[in-house]
This record gives structure tokens, C-alpha cells and sequence, in this order.
């Protein structure tokens, strides 16, 4: 049995009703009542950073999975207004952050990381990091932690975090110079498993003591039919969001799969061939509570059983 349990939460918007719903799902399986509890590391990009910042706070999964069931209309607010400012989505993102600002603070308050009850990784992407010398000035991915050592960030904000990793480039604005983590880890699983492995915050764990459960928010089977694609900035910019997302998605779950073996497990289930769930489709809650409902959850389980328990 591993002696250190990593619960990696992928992105995906309104789609971590799934995610939440699977958790609960799993809660309520025989000899898993409590399982969360013993988790030591609660790594998540964008949804799924937000569903591990509520669980590192204390939050029950009821009172997550509320957050997307009854406010996620708040959060994705389209007015007619903000669409003529915006002309449609060609100038503007398509959603402000007012909405979810507002619920991020209602549920993580003035908690910052180091207060949490969890160890926490959360993905972010600085589009300036301001260093003050002009051949360090870039861009970069960053990962929001609250380990102890020199890189800490135990002093941010949680639900300021969160905001960070939650703005979609297109969906929203960016904040404070951040976009959502999903531009390069929308799967967090390696990064998680990664800082497990970091000399600044002294040896976590050893790689043999690692499980690693890493949970989808539901794909959908989505391709660009064709062998020759001559396309420019217009045709691509609807599509090339979607091959970042779920690129980064694929390449972890192969590299976790690799270094863990049967100690890594996956539990991301795919929709129906045609049936696409976007990142705010928040008309089709029926839908993803209908379907995450019916998704076989008994080889998770089982995982859970043997390795983590």
C-alpha cells in the first residue's frame, strides 16, 4: 500500500460537476467512507484547482458540487451588453469574472494556501513574469503551492488562486497577469507527481511510495477529419484551444502511467461519439448529472481498495 496519495483533478469549467460527482460516488462505495481525508496532495488545474482548493479548506463534496449546480449561471453571465461591447467574442472574452470572484471568496474566504488543511498544487500561466533584467523577462508556466522551502506560495490567497488558474484564455479575462493552467497542464497529474520529487521543499516521497488517482471531467471524442489542414489564424483559433487542452491531458496520462505503473489510475470517462460538452455549457446540467451518474466507477474503486485505503 503507497505511503503518500495524490488526487489529481483536471480542468474543464462547468464539467467539474463530474468531477464532483464522481468523488461523491466514490465516497459513498463500501471500505472508501473517508477515503479524501488520507489524501496527502490535492493537485487541480482551472475546475479541478477549484474543487482541491475546497477540499483543502474543508468544504464537504455536497457543498462543492453546489457550487456548480446552482451558481454556475452567476459565473457564466453572458449580458446582451457585454457582447455589444465585446462584438460578440471578437475583442473581448465572453464572460467577466465578477460572478466568479464573487463565489471564490464566498467559499475559500480570507483563507491563504498555508492555512489549508491539505498540501496543494494549483497550475497557472504567467504571460509576464516582470523580472527586472530584460534577458529574464517571459512568460511561464507556474505551479501554486503551499509546501514549506524558498518557492512557497503559502501566503497567496486561495480563492485569488483560483482565479488565476480558472482564466480560460477566450472564456476569461486574465487576472493579475495569469491564465488558466489547461494551456499546459490541463491534466496536473505530472506536476503533482513532480513536486513530490522537488529538492527545494526537501524529498516528499519516494517514487515507489506514490499513488496517484487522476480524474477527468468527462472528453468528448472530438477530431479534425482530413489529412492536409492549409490553414491560417481564423481557421485555427476555434479549434486550437481544444488540441491544447486535451494534448496536455494525453501526454501526462501516458507519463504517469509510465513512472507508477499499477500505481497510477485514471478514471476519465469519454461522452458518446458526437456528443461535445463544452467548458460553459451550463443549459446541460441535466445532462452531465445524468451522465456522470452512469459512469462505471467499480475499476476506480477497486484501485482505491488495494492502494489507498
Amino acid at each position: 500500500m503507497a505511503r503518500y496519495r495524490i488526487l489529481s483533478l483536471d480542468g474543464g469549467g462547468i464539467r467539474g460537476l463530474i468531477a464532483a460527482m464522481l468523488l461523491i460516488r466514490l465516497n459513498r462505495e463500501k471500505g472508501l467512507e473517508g477515503w479524501l481525508q488520507r489524501a496527502d496532495l490535492l493537485a487541480g488545474t482551472s475546475t479541478g484547482a477549484l474543487i482541491a482548493l475546497c477540499l483543502a479548506k474543508g468544504l464537504g463534496l455536497e457543498e462543492i458540487r453546489a457550487l456548480y449546480h446552482d451558481t454556475s449561471r452567476d459565473i457564466f453571465d453572458d449580458s446582451w451588453l457585454d457582447n455589444m461591447k465585446d462584438v460578440g467574442t471578437l475583442i473581448g472574452a465572453q464572460y467577466h469574472s465578477d460572478g466568479l470572484k464573487r463565489h471564490l471568496q464566498r467559499m475559500l474566504g480570507k483563507a491563504r494556501l498555508r492555512d489549508l488543511r491539505k498540501r496543494v498544487l494549483i497550475t497557472a500561466f504567467d504571460l509576464d513574469n516582470q523580472h527586472p533584467r530584460p534577458d529574464k523577462r517571459r512568460w511561464k508556466p507556474k505551479l501554486f503551492h503551499n509546501f514549506p522551502g524558498v518557492d512557497s506560495d503559502g501566503a497567496m490567497l486561495a480563492w485569488k488562486v483560483g482565479m488565476y488558474t480558472c482564466a480560460a484564455p477566450t472564456y476569461f479575462p486574465s487576472v493579475e497577469g495569469y491564465v488558466d493552467g489547461g494551456v499546459f497542464a490541463n491534466n496536473p497529474s505530472m506536476c503533482a507527481l513532480a513536486q513530490t520529487q522537488d529538492a527545494r521543499i526537501g524529498r516528499t516521497a519516494a517514487l515507489d511510495d506514490v499513488a496517484l488517482l487522476s480524474l477527468g471531467t468527462g472528453s468528448s471524442l472530438i477530431y479534425v477529419q482530413g489529412s492536409k489542414h492549409d490553414w491560417g489564424y481564423a481557421q485555427w483559433a476555434q479549434a486550437l484551444l481544444g488540441v491544447m487542452f486535451d494534448g496536455t491531458i494525453g501526454i501526462a496520462d501516458y507519463q504517469c502511467r509510465q513512472l507508477l505503473g499499477s500505481r497510477y489510475h485514471r478514471l476519465a470517462p469519454a461522452f458518446a461519439p458526437g456528443a461535445a460538452f463544452p467548458l460553459d455549457c451550463v443549459d446541460r446540467i441535466p445532462e452531465m448529472v445524468a451522465f456522470a451518474e452512469k459512469v462505471d466507477i467499480t475499476p476506480a474503486a477497486k484501485w482505491l481498495r488495494k492502494n489507498w485505503s
